[in-house]
């Protein structure tokens, strides 16, 4: 399934922004691979027991699960909902599918340690069990597991995985995450409780409150959605609503919930996002020392100096010319042309390094010799989900068809954009 070295030529005729373009063989080919390998991650490197997917693996082995036990309940929701991908595809066998999702939900329903249907954030890939006493019960992380579990419920016609899923989700008590405030808290500790910090400023928070708001059984008030701010930036001629976070904090919830030709009384956060990632790209851009146009993108990320959280708009003197795939990969639906291109550059000129089993590493600095020899599942994972989306919208498409999402866009104030 490994990729040969290709031209990096610039895409073909891509449709508005938001439709599905029209690819040239060479861009579906590549991006067949890219989505193929990124979907064989959440099967090989889960538990058949738990459903669970590691946190991180290596991307140079056979297909062996990494010998780390850590799990992410984040990687999980990325990996149900590239399980239905891979199911789409044909990249798995049907039967494969249908049990792997089986016995995910069962696990998590029934024996998944939960507090108020939340789950905490890293856990050991088998057991299930906490990590560590430093692990939260996480708000977004269980909100991302959410996603995957509302998306399976879509697209299977199995009743088991419909009541399953059904049953994870409207367990959950997202009254009681906001702990009597109006902003949800970021997460809960069993020694100490409730996390100081909440998600008070636009970032990924989108997918939580949307998902809070249409529950059938614990649903918050619809002026939650009016809790967090949205604060504005300027950058390189672009006005855009931003925390100023990294660039994944654009992508994730619009990996589910689809924004295209909407919007509320603050935005058209499809359009918003697109601004933004102009506005990366520009930023990336402004240092030729590192960066060019076949070669840019950052967002959280391992690096030389361990995991860093390289900002949106970040200071170009924390940056160190590394470069990280997902940011473009996540990026996909916003700008296709410039992101697929340097995405097929990046595989051109650095894949004997920076390709492996999964696709690209998670993060590499070729002026340093630096390739990490690792994959993330979050970040492999918005990089298969908003490429799928790119090629033909299947996860936009399946995860509204909940009929809990589409209430929770009308609650929030979602309309039809160009209308009052």
């Amino acid at each position: 399934m490994a990729l040969t070295a290709g031209c990096a030529a610039a895409p073909s005729s891509f449709a508005l922004a938001g439709q599905i373009p029209r690819l040239d063989r060479d861009e579906e080919s590549f991006l067949d691979d890219f989505i193929r390998q990124g979907c064989l991650y959440f099967y090989e490197q889960a538990s058949p027991l738990t459903g669970q997917v590691l946190d991180r693996a290596r991307n140079d082995g056979d297909g062996a699960r990494d010998p780390r036990r850590m799990a992410s309940i984040a990687a999980t929701g990325f990996g149900l909902t590239a399980l239905c991908i891979a199911d789409s595809r044909g990249y798995l066998r049907h039967d494969q599918v249908i049990a792997r999702v089986r016995a995910t939900l069962e696990w998590h329903l029934n024996q998944m340690p939960e507090v108020h249907g939340f789950f905490y954030h890293f856990t050991d890939v088998e057991t299930g069990r906490r990590w560590n006493r430093g692990v939260e019960v996480s708000s977004i992380d269980t909100a991302l597991l959410l996603c995957g579990v509302q998306t399976v419920r879509a697209y299977f016609s199995d009743q088991t995985i419909r009541s399953l899923a059904q049953q994870i989700y409207e367990r959950v008590d997202w009254p009681w995450m906001l702990n009597g405030g109006s902003a949800f808290s970021m997460g809960w500790k069993p020694e100490t409780g409730f996390l100081a910090a909440r998600w008070s400023h636009y970032c990924e928070l989108m997918m939580i409150y949307l998902l809070a708001l249409g529950s059938p059984t614990h649903p918050v008030s619809p002026d939650t959605w009016k809790a967090f701010s949205r604060p504005r930036v300027q950058y390189a001629g672009l006005d855009f609503i931003s925390g100023n976070d990294p660039l994944f904090t654009h992508q994730y919830s619009q990996a589910w919930f689809d924004f295209r030709h909407k919007r509320d009384a603050y935005a058209n956060y499809f359009d918003n996002s697109i601004s933004a990632t102009r506005a990366h790209r520009a930023f990336c851009l402004s240092m030729p020392r590192w960066y060019r146009s076949d070669y840019w993108g950052v967002t959280a990320s391992d690096s030389m100096r361990g995991y860093t959280a390289w900002g949106a708009l970040g200071s170009s003197s924390r940056l160190d010319g590394s470069v990280v795939p997902s940011a473009a990969a996540g990026s996909l639906p916003y700008l296709p042309s410039e992101c697929l291109s340097v995405l097929r550059a990046m595989h051109a000129r650095y894949g004997e390094r920076a390709w492996g089993r999964y696709g690209f590493v998670d993060a590499f600095n070729p002026a340093a010799r630096w390739y990490n020899p690792d994959v993330l599942g979050i970040d492999l994972g918005i990089g298969v989900l908003m490429a799928e989306n790119l090629r033909s919208g299947m996860v936009w498409q399946t995860f509204m068809r909940n009929a809990d999402a589409d209430r929770a866009m009308e609650l929030a104030g979602f309309h039809p954009d160009g209308l009052a």
